[in-house]
C-alpha cells in the first residue's frame, strides 16, 4: 500500500501519531495539503491534543480506522489492523442515516407524498388485514422509532431475520404503544421504508440509492443482503469505506449539497435533524435516522452503527469525524464509549480552542 503523509511544517502530526500508536498495525494516510490548508493548520489546530486523540484511538483494539476533516481538509487519517483506506466496512445501523436520506429524496421526487403518509396508503398488499392502527403508522414514525410496533431488534432480532418474510414479521408484532409515542428501536422499522422505497419508486433500493445518492457523491455503494422476498436490508449491512462515509457527513455538514450539487433536500437534511425523540438507553435524541447529543456547547449530529461504526457531524465547527471497527465482538466492552469520549475530550477541543 502507499502511504502519502501530511507534509506540514506545524504537523510533525503525521510521525507524532505514527510514533504514538501501534506500530506495524497503525498507518496513516492524509490527501496532499495545499498551502491554504497549511496556514489554517499551522495557525490554528491544536496538533498535540488532536495526537493525544489519536493515542488513546490507538489503545482500541477492535478499532479499524478514525478520519478527521476540519474546514474540509482531512487533518488527521489513520487505520488500524490491517484496514487501509480502501477497506470497506459493514457499517451496520448508520445505514439507517442512508435509507433517512433516500426517503427524502423519493419525498422530493414526489415518489412519497410527504412524511405523514401512511404505511396503508403505500404498501396496500403488505398490509391488507392488519388493523387500522397498524396502517395509519406514517412514514415518520417509521423514520424517528415511533411506529409502536414490538421492536425487532434486540432479543427479537434473530428469529426476525430468520423469518420467511421480514416485512410481513415486523407487520405482525404487537402494538406496544401508540404510532407517534416513544422511541421504540427497531430494524424493522426501517426495513419497512426499504419496502415502501422500492414499491413508491419502482426500483429497488440498491438500484434507488445507486443512482440518486451514491452516483453523485462518487460512492460505490455495492449490493448488500436481502430478505427472502428481495427487499434490500433497511438499515443494517451496508458497506462503505471511511473516505466514502465522510463524504456523507459532508453532505449533511452542508445541508444536502456536496461539489455544487444539491443532492439531498436541504430542507429534507433541516428535518432530519430536528429531534423528534429520546432515547430510553442513553438519553440522546433522535431525528429521522441521526442520532443527536451536545458536548461543550456544540451540537453534535451522528449516524451509529453496531460495534463502533460512526459519521460524528459538528455543524458550528465544521467537523466530521469517521470511525469504524472490527464489529463481530458480541459485547462493546466499553468501545463505543471510548469513541465518544476521545471525540468530546480531545478532537473537538483540538479545533475549538483556537475559534473554530
Amino acid at each position: 500500500m502507499t502511504i502519502s503523509w501530511l507534509i506540514h511544517p506545524a504537523i510533525a502530526l503525521a510521525a507524532a501519531i505514527a510514533a504514538g500508536c501501534s506500530g506495524a498495525d497503525a498507518r496513516l494516510e492524509s490527501p496532499r495539503e495545499t498551502p491554504r490548508q497549511s496556514g489554517v493548520i499551522a495557525s490554528a489546530l491544536d496538533t498535540s491534543r488532536l495526537q493525544r486523540g489519536y493515542s488513546r484511538a490507538g489503545q482500541l483494539p477492535r478499532l479499524r480506522s478514525l478520519v478527521v476533516q476540519w474546514k474540509g481538509d482531512v487533518v488527521g487519517e489513520k487505520y488500524y489492523g490491517g484496514a487501509t483506506r480502501s477497506t470497506r466496512a459493514n457499517i451496520k445501523s448508520a445505514s439507517k442515516s442512508v435509507i433517512s436520506a433516500l426517503v427524502g429524496i423519493a419525498i422530493e421526487q414526489g415518489k412519497i407524498r410527504d412524511v405523514n403518509q401512511t404505511i396503508g396508503e403505500l404498501l396496500p398488499a403488505e398490509t391488507r388485514g392488519l388493523d387500522g392502527a397498524k396502517r395509519a403508522i406514517t412514514v415518520g414514525n417509521l423514520l424517528s422509532m415511533r411506529g409502536g410496533l414490538q421492536s425487532t431488534s434486540f432479543n427479537n432480532y434473530g428469529s426476525w431475520v430468520s423469518s420467511r418474510n421480514w416485512v410481513a414479521n415486523a407487520l405482525s408484532r404487537p402494538l406496544v404503544a401508540e404510532a407517534g409515542g416513544p422511541m421504540i428501536y427497531s430494524t424493522g422499522s426501517t426495513h419497512i421504508l426499504s419496502a415502501i422505497i422500492t414499491r413508491a419508486t419502482g426500483a429497488d433500493t440498491h438500484r434507488f440509492a445507486a443512482r440518486n445518492l451514491a452516483q453523485p457523491l462518487g460512492l460505490t455503494l455495492r449490493p448488500w443482503q436481502k430478505d427472502p422476498q428481495g427487499i434490500y436490508f433497511g438499515g443494517n449491512d451496508m458497506f462503505l469505506a471511511p473516505r466514502e462515509m465522510l463524504k456523507i457527513g459532508t453532505l449533511y455538514l452542508n445541508r444536502g449539497a456536496l461539489g455544487g450539487k444539491q443532492i439531498v433536500p436541504r430542507a429534507w437534511v433541516d428535518s432530519s435533524l430536528v429531534p423528534r425523540t429520546i432515547s430510553p438507553f442513553n438519553g440522546n435524541r433522535y431525528g429521522y435516522g441521526w442520532w443527536m447529543r451536545s458536548a461543550h456547547g456544540h451540537a453534535i449530529h451522528y449516524a451509529w452503527g453496531y460495534g463502533g461504526q460512526f459519521i460524528f457531524v459538528v455543524p458550528d465547527l465544521q467537523l466530521v469525524v469517521v470511525t469504524t471497527s472490527d464489529a463481530e465482538s458480541p459485547r462493546d466492552g466499553g468501545h463505543t464509549g471510548e469513541i465518544h469520549r476521545i471525540l468530546e475530550e480531545e478532537i473537538i477541543p483540538a479545533v475549538s480552542q483556537s475559534g473554530g
